[in-house]
């Protein structure tokens, strides 16, 4: 028997009685209208009770259909609710990953800085360094030109080069500056410029940076300055220079500062590659 018979389990009840309790083919072969059969005989017979008992396997039929298909709808729709809430746990899983993963990347590049840096500290290249054509001494560049000028146009061909004339801030510079003067003056005549000046006030001398010379740091040759009198500008500017070697390193003179003369640059030294 079909499970969905509304008789079904019910094997004692006539399978195929209608709403008046009687078969079908009774009907019609007694009565022209199933309406007549409650003027017949059978009225109020066993018969007539038969409505009820179908009336409530009907309605317990419908009602499990009813809850059968609203089971099967509702499954899908639960299904699909799984789906789309593990595909949008999937969706954000692979949006941290991906996060994540540049995260990593810029660690990395980091460390790759962190360990560049330290291999350039291991292998010196953070060491001072001076341009090509520039002498490196106690952290700073000397360059020291051939070229005849005058005191004013000597400095301002330093300055092109990014620095200045010298600035003498110890004996021991005074002495490396001296010795490197001897192997480079090819005459007794050869001098070179430094940056020290008192042609803003006589007598008043001063570096290129303004700042006053220390006479405790003053390396003047014999009776220097004297700012002779046969010129009538005055000498307020200074070279250095002994070919043969100066006593105690005194080798300063003050001249005209508009003789042409060679010069020594100065400035800070770089650091890393150049």
């Amino acid at each position: 028997m079909d499970p969905y018979d509304p008789f079904y389990g019910h094997s004692n009840l006539p399978p195929r009685l209608d709403h008046y309790g009687l078969f079908p083919e009774a009907l019609q072969e007694n009565y022209a209208h199933p309406e007549d059969y409650r003027d017949s005989p059978f009225w109020g017979t066993r018969l007539v009770m038969a409505p009820k008992p179908i009336s409530y396997l009907q309605s317990r039929y419908l009602r499990r259909f009813r809850q059968r298909r609203r089971n099967a709808t509702a499954a899908p729709a639960a299904a699909l609710i799984v789906i789309y809430r593990l595909s949008f746990e999937n969706f954000n899983t692979k949006i941290t990953l991906k996060d994540e993963n540049e995260a990593l990347k810029k660690n990395l590049q980091t460390l790759k800085d962190e360990n560049e840096a330290l291999k350039k500290n291991l292998t010196g290249d953070t060491c001072p360094k001076c341009e090509e054509g520039w002498e490196l001494h106690g952290g700073k560049c000397y360059y020291f030109s051939t070229r005849d000028s005058s005191w004013y146009q000597s400095r301002d061909d330093c300055r092109r080069g990014g620095g200045d004339l010298v600035k003498i801030d110890s004996r021991e510079e005074q002495s490396f500056l001296e010795l490197r003067l001897r192997q480079k003056m090819n005459f007794v005549d050869d001098h070179f410029w430094i940056g020290l000046t008192d042609s803003k006030e006589e007598g008043k001398w001063l570096w290129v940076d303004d700042s006053p010379l220390n006479t405790s740091l003053a390396f003047w040759s014999g009776t220097q300055p004297d700012n002779h009198p046969y010129v009538p500008e005055g000498e307020d500017c200074v070279m250095m220079g002994m070919k043969r070697g100066a006593d105690d390193l005194k080798c300063w003179v003050d001249v005209f500062c508009k003789i042409s003369l060679k010069s020594i640059c100065e400035k800070s030294a770089e650091t890393g590659r150049v």
